[in-house]
């Protein structure tokens, strides 16, 4: 059985939600029989998306609603609340899935750290303040899906500010879940997305077909709710190159950096390779 939040008639909103895993995620939901909006940018995408979730939603277009949102602004994210609030009556599941991608290095450029930030951080907290307190007031079964990245959590080299940004949804969802399960009679939980490689606009960087390595968004989503169905706060998402074990190892290696103190991401540090090798082989 799906979770309680994920039933019919109840409200979904994602951001970010007309391409790629949010719209993956708005088509299930709206396909189990609940109201959706969906927020983003773009009115041609947004409208083209609306167009997939009445064909699938119980009650047609009736049960679908689009927002043109930028959630690095909190009155946007505030007057989509309200919106929700006024067309569907509350908010039982809210994904915090908008997310930008731009290059980054440590010396800028400093418009695209400013961005990653506004968007793949402060949108996660603008859901949170904007929407959560009154999910709680609801009293009913609900979630807040924040989507995270294995690059919040392993760093790699090679765009920084997008790792800061992940690292900051994993540190607040966290936070969020904590204070969550010690408010009384709170029936909201909180869940960090961890997708694996999944081919979406985000990552297709002008590719056309999907990479034999990635999943796709209906893959990512569908095993996204079996774990929120089996209780899961991390939702760890392998994909078609990488298996939850070697995700595990390269985590583990990871935090070992700090516990064992060795050189800041070691797993790339050519003094370490053979011995970042040998434990990822178990030896």
């Amino acid at each position: 059985m799906p979770h309680p939040a994920m039933s019919p008639n109840h409200v979904a909103v994602i951001t970010g939600g007309a391409s790629g895993i949010g719209l993956a995620a708005a088509m299930r939901f709206a396909g189990l029989g609940m109201r959706v909006c969906i927020a983003d940018l773009g009115a041609e995408r947004l409208t083209d998306a609306a167009a997939k979730l009445a064909s699938v939603a119980k009650g047609g277009a009736a049960d679908i609603m689009t927002a043109s949102v930028d959630v690095s602004r909190f009155e946007d994210v505030a007057g989509l609340e309200a919106a929700v609030q006024k067309r569907f009556g509350g908010t039982d599941i809210l994904m915090n899935n908008a997310g930008i991608g731009p290059d980054s290095n440590s010396f800028g450029p400093l418009e695209n750290w400013q961005r990653i930030l506004a968007v793949n951080l402060w949108g996660v907290i603008h859901g949170t303040q904007a929407f959560v307190p009154h999910m709680v007031e609801r009293g009913r079964p609900g979630l807040v899906i924040n989507t995270g990245s294995k690059q919040g959590i392993t760093t790699p080299p090679g765009n920084p500010a997008y790792n800061v940004s992940k690292a900051g949804v994993k540190a607040q969802t966290e936070a969020l879940q904590h204070e969550l399960r010690n408010l009384p009679g709170c029936k909201i939980s909180a869940h960090l997305m961890i997708p694996g490689h999944v081919f979406t606009p985000l990552t297709a960087r002008g590719r056309t077909e999907k990479p034999p390595g990635a999943w796709t968004p209906e893959q990512t989503v569908d095993f996204m709710i079996a774990r929120i169905e089996a209780g899961d706060f991390y939702i760890l998402c392998p994909d078609n190159d990488v298996p939850r074990q070697l995700d595990e190892k390269r985590m583990l290696w990871a935090i070992g950096d700090v516990v064992e103190n060795r050189p800041a991401l070691s797993r790339w540090h050519s003094d370490y390779a053979e011995a970042f090798a040998r434990f990822v082989k178990g030896e």
